[in-house]
């Protein structure tokens, strides 16, 4: 059984002055406040909180000791996808196409996530704290660098910059699901503008997105966007080659939710290209999202169970 636990995890997709691609995904320590308490209860001293050296150890409460940096190297390859070309709802059924005639080739350090992404949170999850920082130039080890905070997000402070809140709330449609539109202060509550997330914990497979708060343009192939659902609030996402994420959060367990939901109790944080969201992050049809041709996904944070091999 998952015990309750409080992370900071930090994403950096960067290129080395060697020219290898990195990623490393950094998760710091837990809360030990709650195994410290009954620590105290039961034998009456104190509990000291596990090193910064990395561990795979275990005690027998529950918890594990602290991560400290688990490192991706040759991360990012050449290849190519299939973009949207077309998307009609003007019926229930609907219909997509790709444009497999031209692929969409990208290279480079942690391609295809060098283009913008998205953020995505799924509950049982109380997102704290979000930071996205870029960087013009950054080498792998080394302590200095310029990086430029990008967004924030506090939700003891109510705060939020250059973040929107989105999730797919909006009109339903068979092949591509529910439009991607604002959330109110809940995260789940279709809102009529962009609203700051509220501290709010989701329950088991309910879920939100963060994208910038630049709007995109008209839809359409060549345009600034691509081509996205018309019915959405379409924003681009957060760009750059050399990028960081920190997140600071909760993931309780969950004991008010329906055991049977899809994603009962398995918290997730992860990336997608920004532009699969845009036209249907869980389509019936594949034609409908750039997805299943290898837009880009990149999970930060995962609870899985035994039955699914990554």
């Amino acid at each position: 059984m998952r015990t309750t636990f409080y992370l900071s995890a930090l994403l950096l997709v960067a290129q080395s002055a060697m020219g290898k691609k990195v990623s490393v995904l950094n998760l710091a320590k837990r809360d030990t406040s709650q195994q410290q308490q009954q620590g105290q209860q039961q034998q009456g001293t104190s509990t000291s909180s596990a090193s910064s050296s990395s561990s795979s150890g275990s005690s027998d409460n529950g918890y594990s000791d602290e991560y400290g940096v688990l490192q991706f190297q040759n991360y990012g390859y050449a290849g190519s996808y299939y973009k949207v070309k077309s998307m009609d709802l003007s019926d229930s059924e609907c219909t997509c196409e790709l444009d497999k005639s031209k692929p969409y080739d990208f290279s480079g350090a942690i391609a295809p996530l060098n283009e913008e992404v998205s953020i995505h949170i799924r509950g049982p999850l109380n997102l704290q704290k979000m930071a996205f920082y870029t960087a013009d130039s950054y080498t792998y080890g080394s302590t200095s660098g310029s990086w430029s905070r990008q967004a924030y997000y506090d939700s003891s402070a109510g705060t939020a910059d250059n973040v929107t809140f989105l999730g797919n709330v909006g009109t339903n449609y068979t092949c591509v699901g529910k439009a991607l539109n604002y959330v109110d202060s809940d995260g789940l509550t279709k809102a009529d503008s962009s609203t700051v997330l509220g501290n709010v914990t989701l329950e088991s497979d309910e879920e939100f997105a963060i994208y910038s708060s630049v709007k995109c343009g008209d839809s359409g192939w060549s345009k600034d966007c691509g081509v996205y659902r018309k019915d959405i609030d379409a924003y681009h996402g957060f760009y750059g080659t050399t990028k960081m994420f920190l997140f600071q959060f909760r993931a309780p367990l969950d004991t008010t939710s329906d055991t049977s939901t899809t994603s009962y109790d398995m918290p997730a944080i992860w990336l997608l290209n920004a532009n699969i969201a845009r036209t249907s992050q869980y389509p019936t049809n594949a034609n409908c999202s750039s997805w299943r041709s290898g837009g880009g996904e990149f999970d930060i944070f995962e609870v899985m169970n035994k039955l699914q091999i990554h």
